[in-house]
C-alpha cells in the first residue's frame, strides 16, 4: 500500500473515499454533516456510516471521547476504516486527520497497515470473502507530517514482516530459515552485520542449556547474533534477546494434542527482535544494539534431553531439567549470557515464556519483569507509547528460593506450580550478572489477540516495543530516557 502525507484538503487529492472522524458531543462539516444529523454516524468507536457525494464515499468513523483520543484509538479507527472502505470497493483512501497530529497520524498508518495484513502464502485462488483493498492511503492535515507517516510505515512493515515469520508453518519456518531472514536483513540495510551458527559452534560456545533443547531435532539450530550502529551512535549498548522455538512439542514431556498446532508461534519472540533490529537499521537510530536470537526445535527424540537431565549454561550454573517443556528458559539462559559477552550494557528478551502469564493477563498486557527499576520504567514509557502495553510483576527471595536444584544449581522447573511466569523470570535473571534487565512474557499478545488490527493470527506483538525502546534510549525521541 502507498501511503503518504499532504497538506492539501481530501476532496483535493483524488481519493475515491475520504474518512472523517466523529468524537463525542462533537459535529462535522462538509458532505457528512446529514450523517450525524440524522443519527446514522454515531462516535461510538468502531461504527462507520458511509455516504456518497461529489462523486466520493465519505466515511464517518466514531472516535469515542476526544479527552481519551490516543494513538491506540487511531490505529482502531485507521483499521475499520480501511475495512469498510475495502468492502466498498475503494482504492484510495484519504483522512482527513483528526486531533492528534503526528501520534495520530502514526495510529492511523500502523492500524491500516496492520489490518489490512493477509497470510494467504498457502492458499490457492481468491478469497471472496476478503472483499477489496485499498491500495493507496493519504493523509491530509494542516502540517506536515511526513516524518511520523514515514516512521508509522516502517514500523508496520516491520511488524507484518515478524507476523509472516509467525504465521509461517514450522515445516517451513525452520531456525536455518530465521537465520537467512537475518541475513536477508543485514545484507539489505546500512550499519547492520549478522552472524548466524550452528549446532557445532553452540556446544564449542558452552552453551549446554541450549544445546541440550536441539538435540531432539534433526533440524540444526541457529544462534543468530545481529549488531547494529547507527550514525552519531551513542549511549548504552543495548542488548534485544529473542526466544525462537520454531516448534515446541514439549520435548519428552509432550504436550497435550489439542491445539499443539499452536506451537510454531513460540518463536514469536525471535520473529519480532530480527524485524524489529530491521527497522531500526531502515530508521537509521543513532544507537548501539546486539540482538541475539535461540532459534531451535524441541522435539522427542532418542536425542532428546531427558526429565533429570543436568546440564551447564554458558556461564557455569548447572540446570536440573526437571520438565523439557520449559525449554524456553533454557534457550534464553545462554542467549542473555551471550548477548552480554558480546558487549550489552543494557537487556530486554522477549519470549512467549508461560501459559501462566496468559491466565494472568490474557491478551491485553504482557507480563514485564526486571531487577532494574529505572530500566523497567523505560521498557513501561515505551510500552505506553508504542501501544504494546505490559504490566510489571515483582520478584522476591521465596520465588527465588522456588528454582533452587536438588543436584544441581538450580531447576529448571519447580514441582509446585505456584507464581510460575515469576518463577520462571527468575530462572532467567541468574543468567544477567549486573547488567540492567527486563524480561517480557510474550505469551499472551503474540497470536489471536482479536484486535481490529491484528486479528486472529500472529500479531507480531513486540516490534514497536523495541522500537520505541531504542528510539528513546539512543536520544532520536522527543522525550529521551535517563540511562
Amino acid at each position: 500500500m502507498e501511503v503518504t502525507a499532504t497538506t492539501d484538503p481530501p476532496e483535493e487529492t483524488g481519493a475515491d473515499t475520504i474518512a472523517v472522524g466523529l468524537f463525542e458531543g462533537e459535529s462535522i462539516e462538509g458532505p457528512a454533516a446529514s450523517l450525524v444529523e440524522s443519527g446514522e454516524a454515531k462516535p461510538k468507536r468502531r461504527r462507520v456510516a458511509v455516504t456518497h457525494a461529489d462523486g466520493k464515499r465519505w466515511l464517518v468513523v466514531g472516535l469515542g471521547s476526544r479527552d481519551d483520543w490516543d494513538a491506540e484509538g487511531a490505529r482502531v479507527a485507521g483499521a475499520v476504516a480501511a475495512a469498510r472502505a475495502g468492502e466498498l470497493g475503494a482504492r484510495f483512501l484519504c483522512w482527513r486527520l483528526p486531533a492528534g497530529g503526528a501520534e495520530a497520524a502514526g495510529g492511523i498508518v500502523e492500524g491500516t497497515l496492520l489490518g489490512a495484513y493477509r497470510f494467504t502464502r498457502y492458499k490457492g485462488g481468491d478469497d471472496e470473502d476478503e472483499g477489496g483493498r485499498v491500495e493507496r492511503l493519504v493523509l491530509s492535515a494542516g502540517e506536515d507530517l511526513s516524518e511520523p507517516v514515514s516512521r508509522a510505515v516502517v514500523l508496520a512493515e516491520a511488524q507484518n514482516a515478524a507476523r509472516d515469520l509467525q504465521n509461517t508453518p514450522a515445516n517451513d519456518m525452520t531456525p536455518t530459515r530465521l537465520g537467512e531472514r537475518a541475513r536477508e536483513l543485514a545484507d539489505s540495510l546500512e550499519g547492520l552485520t549478522v552472524e548466524v551458527e550452528g549446532r557445532e559452534a553452540i556446544e564449542a560456545r558452552g552453551m549446554g542449556a541450549f544445546a541440550a533443547v536441539a538435540k531432539g531435532s534433526d533440524e540444526e539450530p541457529a544462534l543468530i547474533t545481529l549488531r547494529y550502529e547507527g550514525p552519531s551512535a551513542g549511549g548504552p549498548t543495548l542488548g534485544l534477546v529473542g526466544k525462537a522455538v520454531t516448534f515446541d512439542t514439549g520435548g519428552i514431556s509432550i504436550k497435550p494434542s489439542a491445539k499443539m498446532a499452536e506451537m510454531k508461534f513460540d518463536m514469536s519472540g525471535g520473529a519480532a527482535v530480527i524485524e524489529a533490529v530491521g527497522a531500526i537499521a531502515r530508521l537509521r537510530l543513532p544507537a548501539k544494539v546486539v540482538a541475539v536470537v535461540g532459534a531451535t526445535e524441541n522435539m522427542p527424540s532418542g536425542h532428546s534431553v531427558k526429565p533429570g537431565d543436568i546440564v551447564r549454561a554458558m556461564n557455569g550454573t548447572t540446570i536440573e531439567v526437571n520438565n523439557t517443556d520449559a525449554e524456553g528458559r533454557l534457550v534464553l539462559a545462554d542467549c542473555l549470557a551471550w548477548a552480554i559477552e558480546q558487549g550489552a550494557e543494557r537487556l530486554v528478551d522477549l519470549a512467549t515464556l508461560t501459559g501462566a502469564i496468559v491466565v494472568a493477563l490474557g491478551s491485553t498486557y504482557a507480563g514485564l519483569f526486571s531487577d532494574d527499576d529505572a530500566w523497567a520504567g523505560a521498557v513501561e514509557e515505551a510500552a505506553r507509547t508504542s501501544g504494546e502495553l505490559v504490566w510489571r510483576f515483582p520478584f522476591h527471595e521465596e520465588y527465588a528460593k522456588a528454582i533452587e536444584g536438588r543436584y544441581a544449581d538450580i531447576n529448571n522447573a519447580p514441582e509446585a506450580r505456584k507464581a510460575s511466569s515469576i518463577v520462571a523470570a527468575e530462572f532467567l535473571k541468574r543468567f544477567t550478572g549486573d547488567v540492567p534487565w527486563a524480561h517480557v512474557d510474550i505469551a499472551g499478545t503474540s497470536w489471536d489477540v482479536g484486535r481490529p488490527y491484528t486479528g486472529k493470527v500472529g500479531s507480531g506483538f513486540g516490534v514497536r516495543l523495541l522500537v520505541e525502546l531504542v528510539r528513546r534510549a539512543s536520544g532520536a525521541a522527543e522525550a529521551p530516557l535517563e540511562l
